[in-house]
């Protein structure tokens, strides 16, 4: 039997608890955050179009989501260090396919970027349960940093060092992701050990998973605050740039509109001492009022962009719960099968909207994509009324 002896230092650095699997997350999200507003800006300067630019993260999406249901398989016959390093691979091979600066460089960068996020999110489900309830607005305050400084950075990079920069920043972030994951496998720390059940088929529990009510309003909930932001990370920065602002400052609003996560922990605390379902209706019904106000701000570009942060603002108190909804609701003994179903929110959330918007834009102007992402969000303030009391 091993028996590794390491420093005091380091084993609190990599102990795996659920603070070890915050400081995970927090490095996954600072290679999204690297280049999250450089990725639609370059799109927008490369097709000229709003509409087409919704086309193409459809599309792009809808590719990453079927080669996602991958991921799982890939669990079972490589094991999680593998599929790990998979994904940094695939982070690194998509940051230099879109360094070229070409449409197809782009596309391929984008389909391998969805790939490499679904690969480095597979260690987050070994959080140990009794540390959920902490972890989910420890996760998002953390997290918060990298989200704040990523945004603006990467169009920095792009704009003062070179339109390369931001995805060798992004590359470099996910190695050193890759380095801490492997230190964990060296304290013995169970996100790296071996996947040896077979990978659960989401198709086999749906129907288990939507005859319970509960459970389809957690994953409906969960859908709506991910395609906000979906919506809000394609569409504000190009709000920003085709309104005479340039593309720092869309770097910049995207960036104070997610550092509205600092505030998690204390609408956690409020959720917590006054029950989260009341939290959830304001939060919901907040960001949808002023989401449509966007909108209706449109002909002034500080206008649009105060009402902007207004919304992120609110969206944050949204964020508070996470996925608590679910984690409520879920029998112990189902959990794992579930939970693979309930994770489906990620893929509809970040395939839906631009798939929606590209036919809307069709139609209308830019301003339709604010409403409808407002409407959206009002409907949702309104299940929330099903919830639990004392959620």
């Amino acid at each position: 039997m091993r028996n590794i002896h390491i420093a005091a230092s380091r084993e609190a650095f990599g102990r795996p608890t659920a603070a070890t699997f915050v400081k995970l997350f927090s490095l996954f999200s600072l290679v999204r955050a690297s280049v999250i507003t450089v990725i639609p800006l370059a799109a927008h300067a490369q097709l000229g179009n709003v509409q087409r630019v919704s086309v193409l993260f459809f599309g792009v999406s809808l590719l990453g989501l079927v080669g996602s249901l991958a991921i799982p398989s890939l669990v079972h016959h490589l094991n999680r260090r593998g599929v790990v390093t998979l994904g940094v691979l695939l982070a690194v091979s998509g940051a230099a396919a879109m360094a070229t600066g070409t449409l197809a460089g782009l596309i391929a960068g984008m389909v391998l970027n969805i790939l490499s996020i679904a690969a480095l999110e597979v260690t987050l489900d070994h959080i140990p349960r009794k540390e959920l309830g902490a972890f989910e607005p420890l996760r998002v305050f953390f997290a918060a940093a990298m989200w704040t400084a990523g945004p603006w950075f990467g169009v920095w990079l792009s704009e003062n060092v070179s339109p390369q920069a931001p995805y060798a920043f992004m590359a470099a972030t996910a190695i050193v992701t890759l380095v801490y994951f492997w230190f964990l496998r060296l304290t013995d720390s169970p996100a790296v050990a071996l996947a040896r059940k077979p990978a659960p088929n989401p198709l086999h529990y749906l129907p288990r998973f939507f005859a319970q009510p509960r459970l389809r309003l957690a994953w409906v909930l969960a859908i709506g605050r991910s395609a906000w932001w979906s919506m809000f990370f394609i569409y504000a920065p190009i709000y920003v740039v085709t309104s005479g602002l340039g593309g720092e400052w869309a770097g910049a609003i995207v960036s104070l509109g997610t550092a509205s996560f600092f505030l998690v922990p204390a609408w956690s605390r409020l959720g917590r001492r006054y029950g989260l379902r009341w939290l959830l209706v304001a939060g919901y019904a907040a960001t949808g009022a002023a989401t449509i106000l966007v909108a209706a701000a449109m002909g002034g570009a500080w206008l649009g962009v105060i009402t902007l942060l207004l919304a992120a603002a609110a969206a944050g108190i949204v964020d508070a719960a996470g996925n608590i909804p679910f984690l409520r609701a879920v029998h112990p003994h189902e959990r794992p099968e579930m939970t693979t179903v309930h994770n489906t929110f990620r893929g509809v959330a970040q395939t839906a909207p631009p798939g929606i918007f590209a036919v809307l834009l069709k139609l209308f102007e830019l301003p339709a994509i604010f409403v409808a992402s407002g409407a959206a969000m009002l409907t949702l303030a309104w299940f929330c009324r099903y919830l639990p009391k004392r959620l």
